[in-house]
Parts: structure tokens; C-alpha cells; sequence
């Protein structure tokens, strides 16, 4: 499962994205804050696509819960072993046994989504720790880069297109990235 996804994504201040966006037209159609006001923009999708920290949580990740990926995956055979056999051999078995089978698969298959369901919770706790320690990290790069170049306001989500010349997303990736 990827760590990164953008239907997973979210920003902080994504509710103020419609006031600040007011308060940009506000200064930048202002004449005298036009000379004085520096504005830059972030794309969180490159940034997340080309970050090396996604990389290695994905590797994290992907280590951390394989043994329990294997587990699911030799339960689901197992059950599919039992199931042919059924089809195969019921013909010749027992009622008894016929019925001891199918328990036994019906139980391995609730036991099995019961695994399914905790790993999949699992991986997404997981997933959201490492997600939220990547977002700090950019903010805290972005927030030194805009501290450090003096820029009145640093957008990211919610802009419909900005211009190469203010959009800083290479500088934090070269941050990030050292």
C-alpha cells in the first residue's frame, strides 16, 4: 500500500484557504503594498511526489507490515486449498467430515477478514504517523525558507495556477532533500 496517495492529502489552514485568498487580492491590488508585499507558492503535490522522505517511509512501512501482508496472503491460499478440496473431494466424503470442512472454512474466513480489517487499520495509523511527520517537516522548511526571504504570505493548497517566479517548491525540495 503506498504511503502517499492524493485522496489521503490534506494540509493545515485548508479551511482558510478562501479568507487568505481575499486578504492576497486585498494587498496585492493595493498600490502602495504592491511594491512591498512578496507572495510564494508551494505545490504539496510535487512536493510529496519528489520529497526522498516519502521514499523511506514507504520503505518503512513496507518493511514494517510485510510479515503481516505474507500471513494474510498464505491464510487466503489456505482457505482456497480447503475450498477446492471440498468442491473436489465432497463428493466423496463424509457428511460429517463435509461439514467439519466447511466450519473450519467459514471460521478461517472470519478470521481472516477480522486480520484483513486490523491490519488494514494498522497500516493507515501508521501511515497518517509518518504522513503528519513529512507535513511538519515541509511546513518547517517552508516556514524558514519564508522567514529567511522575507515572504509576506507562502500559499499552497487551493491555487488554480501561479507563476515560476513565485513559486518556491524547487527551494523546499532542495531543503528537504540535503
Amino acid at each position: 500500500m503506498p504511503f502517499f496517495s492524493l485522496q489521503t492529502m490534506e494540509f493545515p489552514l485548508k479551511n482558510y484557504r478562501f479568507y487568505l485568498t481575499i486578504g492576497l487580492f486585498c494587498c496585492l491590488f493595493s498600490a502602495t503594498a504592491q511594491a512591498e508585499f512578496k507572495l510564494g507558492f508551494v505545490n504539496p503535490v510535487k512536493v510529496m511526489e519528489s520529497a526522498r522522505q516519502v521514499e523511506s517511509a514507504n520503505s518503512r512501512l513496507e518493511q514494517e507490515f510485510a510479515p503481516r501482508q505474507r500471513r494474510i496472503v498464505s491464510a487466503q491460499q489456505d482457505i482456497k486449498k480447503m475450498e477446492e478440496r471440498l468442491s473436489r473431494d465432497g463428493a466423496i466424503m463424509s457428511e460429517e467430515e463435509q461439514r467439519r470442512i466447511s466450519r473450519d472454512v467459514l471460521s478461517m474466513k472470519r478470521d481472516l477478514k477480522r486480520e484483513q480489517d486490523e491490519f488494514r487499520e494498522d497500516y493507515n495509523l501508521r501511515r497518517n504517523e509518518e504522513l503528519d511527520k513529512l507535513q511538519k517537516k515541509i511546513i518547517e522548511v517552508i516556514q524558514d525558507i519564508a522567514r529567511e526571504e522575507a515572504y509576506d504570505f507562502i500559499l499552497s493548497d487551493g491555487v488554480v495556477w501561479a507563476s515560476d517566479r513565485v513559486d518556491i517548491t524547487d527551494k523546499v525540495l532542495k531543503r528537504l532533500n540535503r
